[in-house]
């Protein structure tokens, strides 16, 4: 018998790979033009609609009951002064749908897909099948096309991820990260590696090009002080002065890795790394539920626990947020608590 999850995880690494090869085509071809603003005035790329646009695609192909939690939609690109970056994203999505996967596996995936001609209209209706609200009831798959823009764009860290919630549980996550190592250990080696993890059966990662999953761990700590802290490049994402006092009551020593996306999950879940820290840098912002499903996921079948920072669950069954939680706080086992505890220090010397 298959495990638990076989067919989703097989489709989610079909529609991951898929575009992530997608990102990399565009990160190479259009970074710095086609970009879009949202009405958050956060900077958006031609590729996470065409990306959000593929995935949905296959996703309504094998599970067509199921809904997605997605970033975006496609109403700024219906204004006419978008027209541009319309015809951009229907291009390469049809371009994208031509070229083949280099597993024939992965490939047979998309046949029904592939079948059915799609204009505008069909490439925008995919975008916008992402528009669940999510809930504690049902299978609900939390996409987000592409994490980490501002990495996307200066050439640094992002990823394409995928989870998926059931009554408000995360069992499956996939995320592809197109320019973090194969071997961290050869940061100048192959990049391209995907990342997977089902509830209750391990975390795993495997290349773009090979269909053999390896384990991976987090690293085993003799002690805090050998920890090294991961957190967001952008300051408006995490409070690093507050990261900062944290690492000295934890003694930790070694600079922080900075990087974009939920990249910081996957490389903490190999041992690049220990602890990831997001804390937050308003008391109104509500973490969105496709920032950190996936991650969330890796993280804890890879032995460790992800938390908000005052040591509660993250709640995925509230909508398309964590309204319920407050910041995101990623250790080992065996030391979360101590990194809560300092955490807690820290914020209240600050009177926060």
């Amino acid at each position: 018998m298959s495990a638990p999850y076989a067919r989703e995880q097989a489709i989610a690494l079909s529609t991951v790979l898929k575009a992530s090869l997608l990102a990399q085509k565009i990160q190479a071809e259009l970074v710095g033009s086609g970009g879009v603003e949202k009405k958050d005035k956060s900077p958006v790329t031609v590729g996470d609609y065409t990306a959000q646009a593929l995935v949905s695609a296959l996703l309504a192909a094998h599970f067509p009951s199921d809904a997605i939690i997605g970033e975006e939609d496609s109403a700024d690109l219906q204004r006419p002064e978008q027209a541009t970056v319309k015809a951009q994203i229907v291009r390469l999505a049809g371009e994208a749908m031509r070229e083949e996967l280099p597993l024939a596996d992965e490939e047979r995936a998309w046949a029904d897909v592939k079948r059915v001609e799609r204009g505008d209209t069909e490439w925008m209706a995919a975008i916008d099948r992402g528009n669940s609200e999510g809930g504690a009831k049902g299978r609900h798959w939390a996409l987000d096309p592409i994490d980490g823009t501002k990495g996307f764009l200066r050439g640094g860290q992002y990823a394409v991820c995928l989870g998926l919630i059931e009554d408000g549980e995360v069992v499956l996550g996939v995320m592809g990260c197109p320019n973090l190592p194969v071997d961290p250990k050869q940061p100048e080696g192959d990049k391209g590696a995907l990342f997977v993890a089902v509830k209750g059966q391990g975390a795993f990662q495997r290349s773009f090009t090979s269909p053999t999953l390896t384990r991976i761990t987090m690293n085993s700590l003799a002690s805090l002080s050998a920890a090294s802290f991961c957190e967001s490049v952008e300051a408006g994402h995490s409070d690093h002065g507050t990261n900062a006092r944290i690492a000295e009551l934890l003694g930790i020593t070694r600079d922080s890795v900075r990087m974009d996306s939920q990249a910081k999950y996957c490389s903490i879940a190999r041992g690049d790394g220990d602890i990831y820290l997001r804390l937050p840098v308003s008391a109104t912002y509500e973490e969105k539920v496709w920032d950190h499903s996936s991650g969330s996921l890796l993280v804890a079948e890879a032995g460790g626990i992800v938390s908000d920072m005052h040591g509660l669950p993250l709640d995925f069954s509230l909508g398309r947020t964590l309204k319920g939680n407050k910041g995101v706080i990623a250790a080992p086992r065996e030391w979360h608590k101590q990194v809560i505890e300092a955490v807690a220090k820290a914020v209240g010397e600050e009177g926060k």
